[in-house]
């Protein structure tokens, strides 16, 4: 190592098979391997796969080991570098791509490494950043930009899911539906109306974030549960429905709803996980449509990280109304508890930076 670190950490683990995470002070540091760089987390963010870990829903119990620190939102700075680090440099601030790829698979080695077939992700295969410290492969360490504040550098991450989304649906001068305004719902507004959207929509089942969409830019914003929201929208659009779809709340209902309005040849892409399979209207909601549907998984390496850090840099994306609290790691509990409740959107929390 190539700076004095002690041997074990503070680190929010999944330390037991139930509901909750667990304080864990005296945590063994990550290995550091040859290629490997070492970060010294300052922030981290609380993300929506968290929230589904802490709760230890069906999905998690399926998938997250248990013993495993979590978390996959952050920034630091970097405190050790592997043999064959030949790039990354001591002291630098950086953020990271949490999906780490085999780098041998097709998606791979054709530049679609977010879609590996094999990938490891952050805070769910290997350790994560709810730590003082994380440790990723030198390839996917993202130096950031002095300009970008540590609390908005610890949430890339979710800002290139929809930094990515809204990209890859190509929203420019096209009328955009979002239905789901949480944490990245509510990031795909602000990016949308950046990247130069006509008239957009949201939906959700909250009014206060349907009231943030609106500061963000979305030009009406209509509550879920209302069933005449789909004929407003249509109206809303020149009464031929969006043309373009962002489905972030991956709720059966906003789903269909969603691509009830869609207008004929329109673009959805669709990034909200269902907790079960979905029935769709197949022949009148896509096929007899002509409609494009994209499913969009993760951020496009690197090319999103470039996208979010110029439109961050431009001065003209604003996503400081969705970070709603700033806590320290110690409380996480109760960032999580803010989430369950709907107190919370956005949750960073500082991390302690004495030695464990």
């Amino acid at each position: 190592m190539n700076h004095s670190i002690s041997e074990t950490m503070v680190a929010v683990k999944k330390a037991k098979p139930a509901p909750g995470l667990v304080w864990s002070p005296r945590t063994p540091l990550p290995p550091l391997g040859p290629r490997d760089v070492m970060i010294r987390v300052t922030h981290a963010g609380i993300c929506g796969t968290d929230r589904h870990i802490y709760e230890w829903d069906e999905w998690s119990r399926s998938r997250v080991p248990v013993g495993v620190t979590i978390g996959h939102e952050f920034v630091g700075r970097v405190v050790a570098v592997g043999s064959a680090v030949n790039r990354v440099q001591l002291g630098v601030r950086a953020s990271g791509e949490g999906h780490i790829g085999c780098g041998l698979c097709e998606p791979c080695r054709t530049g679609n490494g977010h879609i590996c077939e094999k990938v490891d992700i952050l805070g769910i295969d290997r350790d994560g950043c709810f730590a003082q410290y994380v440790v990723l492969p030198e390839e996917n360490v993202w130096p950031v930009h002095p300009s970008i504040p540590d609390h908005v550098a610890a949430i890339l991450d979710p800002l290139g899911n929809a930094v990515h989304t809204v990209m890859t649906a190509g929203v420019s001068g096209r009328s955009v539906l979002i239905t789901g305004v949480g944490i990245i719902g509510l990031m795909a507004v602000s990016i949308a109306r950046a990247a130069g959207a006509g008239t957009i929509l949201v939906t959700d089942v909250d009014q206060r974030r349907l009231d943030i969409a609106r500061q963000l830019g979305a030009d009406e914003a209509y509550l879920a549960g209302d069933a005449s929201w789909p004929a407003e929208a249509r109206r809303a659009t020149l009464n031929q429905g969006p043309q373009v779809l962002l489905e972030m709340s991956g709720h059966p209902q906003a789903i269909r709803d969603g691509f009830s309005v869609l207008r004929n040849g329109g673009t959805a892409a669709l990034l909200g996980l269902a907790s079960a399979p979905v029935a769709m209207d197949l022949p009148n909601h896509i096929i007899f449509k002509g409609a494009t549907v994209l499913g969009i998984n993760g951020r496009r390496m690197y090319q999103t990280w470039y996208q979010l850090e110029s439109l961050l840099l431009s001065g003209r994306l604003n996503i400081e109304p969705v970070i709603t609290h700033r806590i320290d790691l110690e409380d996480f509990d109760r960032g999580f508890r803010l989430m369950l409740e709907g107190e919370a959107i956005k949750v960073v929390m500082t991390v302690p930076q004495e030695e464990a």
